[in-house]
């Protein structure tokens, strides 16, 4: 296991998220060019054999998994000490996070323990030919440039990883590998043990969700997102609507956000999120690079836009080229009467016969 490159996978009330799998699909090319196993590790309370599987299943050549009751709730100061504590017992080579809240706490703090290198928010992720060292390339100045990081004095080298920047590998059911559990009492192969739990005069007795501002872009199926052609911010109203037809989500464009018409967390690219729905539809966007970047993977793109050269256009599997505002309105009204006719579904996001479809 020493030098492997190692992927942090993270759950969520007994599930993995999707980034568990997205980190194996970066984690298993950057494996094979070095010639080095893949491993999963898994800090958190115990989940079923058949879920941790499911990692191995879709890329990696062993789990580890860390697993305790006091581990239900994520902590930077428990958490990282489990991490380097495994890290000084099986010296990994590469270790990749999600670039989510947990992952973005979790790897600076362990990073400085360790005095190992640490490139954040990364979009694209490869080995240099020669050195073998990891290249870790994320936008800068703003978005404006793309840089290219190494660590070469320092190992392991650390990145975050942007959630949906890459599509997780088909599961293969002849996988086998296997799976190491430890709880916190245990001593590891080396003799190593995971450092007490701190006694601090206050406990956590449960998260909530800050829901204000929040938009869950990164898990949307259907986002619906509107740029400076929306032309002010009380015409994002009609965004909403059709969103909520279709179960999905609001997005902008950061021209949008940055004149003030929508909040931050509904950006979408490079300096906002990266996302890869079903659907993107992009109503008065030009397509900066930036902005292109952050939904190349989405599986079917929309643009609506009066400009013709608009570059979202040259991406989109379907360009209309018309006033956005006929367009929406129409395609509010259809979808409604699609409702009001059981043919669709907006909690489901579903169409459910076949005349809607074809309609």
């Amino acid at each position: 296991m020493k030098g492997s490159v190692w992927t942090l996978a993270e759950q969520y009330e007994g599930k993995l998220k999707a980034v568990s799998f997205e980190l194996l699909s970066r984690g298993k090319s950057l494996a094979q060019k070095r010639n080095k196993s893949l491993c999963s590790l898994l800090i958190g309370p115990a989940l079923e054999q058949d879920i941790l599987k499911e990692l191995i299943l879709r890329g990696a050549d062993e789990v580890i998994a860390v697993q305790d009751k006091e581990l239900t709730y994520f902590d930077s100061q428990t958490y990282s000490g489990i991490l380097e504590t495994l890290i000084r017992e099986y010296e990994p080579e590469i270790i990749l996070s999600a670039a989510t809240s947990m992952g973005r706490t979790l790897l600076p703090y362990t990073a400085v323990k360790v005095h190992a290198g640490l490139t954040a928010d990364c979009t694209g992720l490869d080995i240099e030919e020669g050195t073998g060292l990891l290249l870790q390339t994320r936008p800068a100045i703003g978005g404006n440039i793309m840089a290219t990081i190494k660590t070469a004095e320092h190992k392991p080298q650390m990145a975050t990883v942007r959630p949906r920047s890459s599509r997780p590998l088909e599961q293969d059911p002849k996988r086998e590998a296997k799976i190491i559990c430890f709880s916190l009492a245990d001593k590891l192969p080396g003799g190593r043990s995971f450092p007490a739990l701190k006694q601090d005069r206050t406990r956590v007795i449960g998260y909530r969700r800050e829901e204000t501002g929040f938009a869950n872009l990164e898990e949307a199926e259907v986002i619906i997102a509107g740029g400076r052609g929306l032309k002010k911010q009380e015409n994002f109203k009609i965004l909403r609507e059709i969103a909520k037809c279709l179960g999905g989500e609001v997005g902008a464009s950061r021209d949008a956000v940055d004149r003030g018409w929508i909040s931050y967390p509904h950006q979408v690219g490079l300096s906002g999120k990266t996302v890869s729905p079903k659907l993107y539809m992009g109503i008065g966007i030009s397509g900066a690079i930036q902005h292109l970047a952050g939904i190349k993977t989405s599986e079917t793109i929309v643009s609506i836009n009066t400009d013709p050269d608009a570059r979202l256009h040259k991406v989109a599997d379907l360009a209309i080229i018309g006033d956005a505002f006929e367009v929406l309105g129409e395609l509010k009204k259809r979808l409604l009467d699609l409702i009001s006719r059981k043919e669709i579904h907006p909690a489901q996001n579903l169409v459910l016969g076949k005349k809607a479809k074809d309609e």
